[in-house]
């Protein structure tokens, strides 16, 4: 598997490979630390898997439903005329 390493080391030191990283940086590690924090998931509140199953779903539920929030209050950008 050394030689796929390479290759995603390789893509990963271009330009593009850079602007991407960058951006996941901004959105899926943001979307951990917002779980962690603000949604419980440092510590599980149930016992059992389908407790903490449960748990984690609610969080996931809560995180997309700011999302779609997010997504209907920001306000358009006009286009050029």
């Amino acid at each position: 598997w050394r030689e796929a390493r390479e290759r995603t080391d390789a893509n990963r030191l271009t330009s593009w490979g850079k602007a991407i990283y960058k951006r996941r940086k901004e959105t899926v590690e943001r979307s951990f630390a917002d779980a962690n924090q603000l949604l419980g998931h440092r510590y599980a509140r149930f016992r059992g898997l389908t407790g903490v199953t449960c748990q984690c779903l609610l969080a996931a539920t809560a995180q997309n439903i700011k999302k779609i929030a997010m997504a209907l209050t920001k306000a358009p950008t006009p286009s050029p005329a």
